[in-house]
């Protein structure tokens, strides 16, 4: 027979009077739902603290993309932005520099490079990073931004867009919601972050308790009850040696009716392990790394570890490099006031060789055009052409 709410408050809860004495009659129960679930902040420094330090899938989807992009090798012919692919800066080179530029964009969505020029000159010297947290878009009555103000060692300083070049390059992943700020993927990913992150947390409690889960002692299976100061003395005793990770597997002496009965879930029955990577899959996804790249059981998308490396080559490193590339010839264009195209080597990437061959032998195969449209459809300059 099961038993209705109603019968099993009764047998739980019975008032007492002001003298301590058992008193049946009526009936309490508070049955009440679960509140809505918390989740972490969107901003920069909650993901910071909360995805890049704070778990392991974001951090490493982040950082095989941000490495990818950095490793390929950034050329132009420009003499002036040639040397600061070479330097950016005195203490960072380049790779390094493109590196945390691509890992502030995956967190935060934003990335800020600003400019560093001798008075009385537009040509760039150096090029620096700043944080994204710490910098403040200032925008003008019709929502455009006219400056920004960089926050750092606690005082701010405003960096004025001017009428000329820029002396900041706000690279930004898109965000339809926002005209200013960009979307990091890691903020679409929270609430995933989240419930990874919670699921590590539980586990660790676990452990904690000598991986004993919760639960209630039960007395009165024969109708009687504890007198009060028994019940006191049974809350004393539990708190002070059977409370806490100290205590945890001590055990415990039931005496007089006592029985132990467990009340929380165990994690085969939360479905554990398929919910924490079900999480870890959505991160990976989010960030733009097929998840078999992280060793995440249960994904069969692609079929072997080889085209999961391609895949991430051609869905997220060269749309993200490229796109960089771009606004950052736009960007030192302005400041040398003449064309400075940059552009990436893709044939140094060792996943895309196989396509490249295939490519190859293609055009080569293909009789009926000439030299320099077979030199075309492979990115290469006609014959003859300089540099």
């Amino acid at each position: 027979m099961i038993e209705t709410a109603k019968s099993i408050a009764g047998r739980l809860f019975r008032g007492r009077t002001a003298a301590g004495e058992v008193k049946s009659g009526g009936v309490l129960a508070a049955l009440s739902q679960l509140g809505g679930p918390s989740w972490g902040g969107l901003g920069t420094e909650a993901i910071i603290r909360d995805a890049y330090v704070g778990n392991v899938i974001a951090h490493k989807a982040v950082r095989i993309v941000s490495e990818g992009a950095a490793s390929l090798r950034w050329e132009t012919s420009h003499q002036g932005a040639r040397a600061l692919l070479a330097r950016p800066n005195p203490e960072q080179s380049f790779d390094k520099f493109m590196e945390m530029a691509f890992i502030h964009l995956l967190v935060s969505g934003n990335a800020y490079l600003e400019s560093v020029s001798l008075a009385d000159e537009t040509a760039p010297k150096a090029m620096f990073l700043l944080r994204p947290e710490r910098v403040r878009a200032i925008a003008d009555g019709r929502g455009w931004t006219e400056a920004w103000a960089y926050r750092a060692g606690g005082t701010e300083r405003a960096i004025l867009r001017g009428e000329g070049a820029s002396p900041l390059l706000h690279l930004k992943l898109p965000h339809p919601g926002d005209d200013v700020y960009g979307l990091s993927p890691l903020a679409a990913a929270r609430k995933s972050i989240d419930l990874f992150n919670k699921s590590a947390d539980w586990a660790k409690a676990l452990l904690d308790n000598s991986a004993r889960p919760s639960g209630a002692l039960v007395y009165g299976k024969d109708g009687s009850w504890l007198t009060p100061d028994q019940f006191d003395r049974l809350k004393d005793e539990l708190e002070r040696a059977h409370s806490g990770p100290g205590n945890a597997g001590r055990p415990l002496l039931l005496e007089g009716g006592l029985d132990w009965k467990p009340m929380s879930l165990s994690p085969a029955e939360m479905d554990f392990l398929a919910a924490k990577d079900s999480a870890a899959r959505e991160i990976a996804l989010a960030v733009g790394v097929p998840p078999m790249l992280l060793g995440i059981p249960g994904d069969n998308t692609y079929s072997n570890y080889r085209e999961a490396n391609k895949s991430l080559w051609r869905e997220t490193i060269i749309p993200l490099v490229q796109r960089t590339s771009s606004e950052l010839s736009n960007w030192l264009s302005q400041h040398f006031e003449e064309t400075v195209k940059i552009t990436v080597d893709l044939d140094a990437v060792p996943a895309l060789s196989e396509d490249r061959e295939r490519l190859w032998r293609r055009v080569e195969s293909a009789g009926f055009l000439t030299d320099d449209e077979k030199r075309k459809m492979l990115g290469l300059a006609p014959q003859g052409a300089r540099s």
